[in-house]
């Protein structure tokens, strides 16, 4: 296997998903990489993280020659490595890009969808990939699909197996931005410097609401709006956004904590 690439620049952390001869599909020393890789996001000198793959692919989900030897307690793997990542990317308190360079399928393909921002190659591709080995999405896919597209195109897309081009994973708002192949790491580095910039606290809070917006009733929401807003109000970061805005100048943040005053 290929060392995992993890990089820093700056306050942006990178980690390359490094299998490209099987597509960075995922076997035990990537998934250890990758969980590495997401426990080093949580220093707070972190405050954006891009996941990218090497090579023609993203990432092509779980390596199938691994159930060569027969096969494994499908259930603990996925509690054990797949699922630790989903939760671990959806509770980490900075926002996490996926630059999506080729085709992301199955379980990479959820990984995806696990992160708060995503970009595509124009080369890219999304395959659900499970229906096609008789198998439901996992790695959250259930969970992430349908909140980006609504029950009833989730349910389509991933009972189909339909595979979309960038463009439509555009339309569909999958992704946000498709650029030209070869422009994809610079974008994606220039967007990670932008959210890496902003207050990262607030940008936390704003991931943690939204995901709880999806079950929670409006009175709840409406309490941890308050209790949040209560929180940030005591940030650096909001007294240099107020004294920015009211100087007239950039203003510069830096995503420490609430004060105790």
């Amino acid at each position: 296997m290929d060392d995992p690439a993890t990089s820093r620049e700056g306050s942006v952390l990178t980690f390359t998903l490094n299998r490209p001869e099987v597509l960075n599909a995922l076997d035990g020393a990537l998934h250890d990489a990758l969980g590495a890789a997401l426990a080093e996001a949580a220093d707070p000198a972190v405050r954006a993280l891009v996941v990218t793959g090497a090579g023609r692919g993203f990432c092509v989900g779980q390596d199938l020659s691994e159930f060569r030897a027969g096969a494994p307690d499908v259930a603990e793997r996925l509690r054990e490595r797949f699922n630790r990542h989903v939760l671990a990317l959806r509770s980490l308190e900075k926002p996490v890009l996926a630059a999506v360079n080729g085709v992301a399928a199955g379980a990479g393909l959820s990984l995806a969808l696990a992160c708060d921002v995503r970009i595509a190659s124009d080369t890219a591709s999304f395959v659900p990939a499970f229906i096609g080995v008789g198998l439901v999405p996992d790695t959250g896919g259930t969970w992430l699909a349908p909140r980006l597209l609504g029950p009833a195109r989730a349910f389509e897309w991933l009972t189909t197996n339909r595979r979309l081009t960038a463009a439509e994973a555009q339309q569909w708002g999958l992704v946000s931005e498709v650029v030209p192949a070869e422009e994809l790491a610079a974008r994606a580095a220039d967007l990670a410097q932008l959210f890496a910039a902003m207050p990262t606290r607030a940008v936390w809070q704003t991931k943690r609401l939204l995901d709880h917006a999806a079950t929670a009733a409006l009175e709840q929401q409406l309490e941890l709006e308050a209790v949040t807003q209560a929180e940030l109000v005591r940030t650096p970061d909001f007294a240099e956004g107020v004294s920015a805005f009211l100087e007239k100048r950039p203003p510069a943040f830096t995503g420490a904590e609430a004060t105790d005053a």
